[in-house]
């Protein structure tokens, strides 16, 4: 069995990453207003909203791809609003996207060697082994990238961001183009790095089901604004969850 290279640095119990009072315009368009939330070291923290109610806006801020007009982004309580994407990676703040592209005539193990020397200090294979065995990536090292059907191109992408042994994860629709199973799989993923590694994980999911067997509590948007908080069970069944979002989602 590949062990951990590192360990993690999550304070278990306490917050470890926020944001307060964001709020951001876009075209003119107001899309977030007053937006807050929090996640703590291992937990799971669902976001579920509409079409339009400002999901993926909200990711970019945490992430450090767009800047709030208001408000702040924490991380252990430091301010880090002001720090751009790529330092928000150094400090432990991952991300994925909906969609896991990836460079398609560039070898896997070319992909790992990449990210192994995204920065200083650069890792080795073990940690790169450590990483695929994480996500139960398998594959020819030697194919390209773009050879690999969905599911895997997720597992790359997440072994490349795990190597470093990020704090917080920031997941945009990771069960998107996956079949039931291959969800599952996704499911039991998200277990490991919250409750074993200890990471605070943020998932933007329209798969319901999937934040209901995995999700702490959960956040719902709706026009840009937190219009509802609490673990799924409860929140799923409020009227104005259930106006805003299963209404409009039919």
């Amino acid at each position: 069995m590949v062990t951990a290279p590192h360990a993690g640095t999550a304070v278990p119990g306490g917050t470890l990453f926020a944001c307060e009072g964001v709020g951001i315009t876009l075209g003119g368009r107001e899309i977030l207003s007053d937006v807050g939330l929090q996640v703590r070291a291992g937990e799971v923290l669902g976001i579920i909203g509409p079409n339009g109610a400002g999901k993926t806006t909200l990711l970019e801020v945490l992430s450090g791809r767009l800047t709030p007009r208001t408000g702040r982004v924490l991380l252990e309580g430091a301010d880090v609003t002001a720090q751009p994407m790529h330092q928000r990676a150094r400090l432990g703040i991952a991300r994925t996207y909906q969609s896991p592209v990836v460079p398609d005539a560039v070898r896997v193990r070319d992909v790992f060697q990449a990210a192994r020397e995204a920065w200083k200090p650069y890792l080795t294979r073990h940690h790169a082994e450590w990483a695929a065995a994480l996500v139960r990536f398998k594959a020819d090292e030697m194919m390209p990238a773009g050879a690999l059907e969905t599911l895997n191109r997720r597992k790359l992408l997440l072994a490349c961001l795990l190597m470093r042994k990020p704090r917080v994860i920031l997941m945009d629709e990771p069960a998107a183009g996956l079949i039931n199973a291959e969800v599952d799989e996704i499911d039991a993923l998200v277990r490991v790095l919250a409750k074993e590694l200890g990471m605070g994980v943020v998932i933007v999911e329209h798969r319901l089901e999937l934040l209901d067997a995995i999700a702490d509590r959960v956040v719902v948007l709706d026009l840009g604004r937190v219009i509802a908080e609490g673990p799924p069970e409860h929140v799923f069944e409020q009227p104005e969850v259930r106006a805003a979002y299963f209404e409009n989602a039919e």
